[in-house]
C-alpha cells in the first residue's frame, strides 16, 4: 500500500512540473503594452540623468517585482557614476533582478532602457532603440517565474548606453560573481525590420554557440549571422552595445539586433512604427534561444 502511495505521488509531481512547462507561455499582449508606455512620451525620451529616465526606471523596478523576479543583490536599482563625453560626473541607475535557477551557474540577459531624450523640443522615444529590448526582458521575466531555469538568470536593464555603454561597464566592473556568468545574452534594436531579418553577432568569436542557434525554432523571422568578422565586410557590431563590456570580461555573448533603420536615432522611433507581428516574433525566437542555451 505505502509502495503504491508512492507512486502515485511521484505520478502526480512529474504530472506537475509537466503541466507546469506546458502552461509557460510568453504575454504578448503585455509586451506590447510595456514596449508602448516604455516609449510613450511621457518618458521624455529616457535620457540618462532626467527626469523621464527617473520616471521608465520607477516603472521597471514595478513591473520586475510584478513578473516575479527577485532583487539582485538585495536591490532592484544599481546606482553608479561616470564621467560624460563632455567631461561632467554624472550618475546612472541601472535596473537588475534575477530568477534563481536550480544551480548557481548565471546567465545574465540584457537590454538598456536608457535613449536620447529631447532634443530641439522633439522627443526621441526610442521604441526600437532599445524599449524593445526592455520591454522584452519583462516578458522573459514573466515567463521564467513561471518554469524554473536550470542557470540563474540575472535580468538587467542597463543605463546610459548612449553615453558610451557606462551601464553595462559599471555593472562587470562591480559583479564578484563575474566568474559564475556562463553566457551574456543582449538585445538591442529587436523591433524594427523590413524584411523580417534579425542579426545573432558573437558567434565569430564563441563558434561554440553558432549550432545552439542554428538549430532554433525561428518562426517567420529569419536570423542571421555576422557584423562580428572584422575582415568579413561589414560593420564590426563586437562592442556596438552592452555586450562588449562582457566581451572585454572573457564572457561570451550572443548580440541579437536588427540593421539600422530610417528610424535608428530619429524622433521617429516611435510606438506606433513598431510593426508589432515582427516584434513579437523576435521576442520568441530569443525566448526560443535562452532556453537552448539554459539546456546546454
Amino acid at each position: 500500500m505505502k509502495k503504491s502511495l508512492l507512486l502515485l505521488a511521484a505520478l502526480i509531481i512529474s504530472m506537475g512540473c509537466t503541466t507546469q512547462q506546458q502552461q509557460a507561455t510568453l504575454d504578448t499582449e503585455q509586451l506590447i503594452e510595456d514596449l508602448r508606455v516604455i516609449s510613450s512620451d511621457e518618458m521624455e525620451g529616457r535620457r540618462a540623468g532626467t527626469e523621464g529616465n527617473r520616471k521608465a526606471r520607477e516603472y521597471l523596478v514595478q513591473r520586475f517585482e510584478e513578473e516575479g523576479a527577485q532583487p539582485f543583490q538585495n536591490s532592484f536599482t544599481h546606482e553608479f557614476t561616470f564621467t560624460n563625453r563632455s567631461g561632467e560626473e554624472m550618475t546612472g541607475v541601472n535596473v537588475i533582478g534575477q530568477i534563481k535557477g536550480k544551480t548557481d551557474s548565471v546567465m545574465v540577459i540584457t537590454a538598456h532602457y536608457d535613449h536620447l531624450g529631447i532634443r530641439d523640443s522633439l522627443i526621441y522615444n526610442g521604441a526600437d532603440d532599445d524599449a524593445s529590448g526592455t520591454a522584452a526582458l519583462l516578458a522573459y521575466i514573466d515567463y521564467f517565474s513561471q518554469t524554473q531555469p536550470n542557470h540563474t538568470l540575472v535580468f538587467a536593464a542597463f543605463d546610459a548606453e548612449e553615453m558610451g555603454l557606462q551601464g553595462a561597464r559599471a555593472f562587470v566592473e562591480d559583479s564578484v560573481f563575474l566568474e559564475k556568468v556562463k553566457l551574456n545574452i543582449n538585445l538591442d534594436m529587436i523591433a524594427q525590420n523590413d524584411s523580417n531579418e534579425i542579426y545573432a553577432v558573437g558567434t565569430f568569436h564563441y563558434p561554440e554557440l553558432k549550432p545552439v542557434l542554428e538549430n532554433l525554432e525561428t518562426g517567420e523571422i529569419n536570423l542571421l549571422f555576422g557584423h562580428d568578422n572584422p575582415d568579413s565586410g561589414l560593420d564590426d557590431w563586437t562592442y556596438a552595445s552592452d555586450h562588449g563590456p562582457f566581451h572585454q570580461k572573457g564572457v561570451p555573448f550572443v548580440y541579437f539586433g536588427v540593421a539600422d533603420h530610417e528610424h535608428y536615432h530619429r524622433h521617429t522611433d516611435d510606438f506606433e512604427t513598431i510593426p508589432q507581428e515582427f516584434y513579437k516574433g523576435t521576442v520568441q525566437m530569443i525566448r526560443n534561444a535562452i532556453v537552448a542555451f539554459d539546456e546546454q
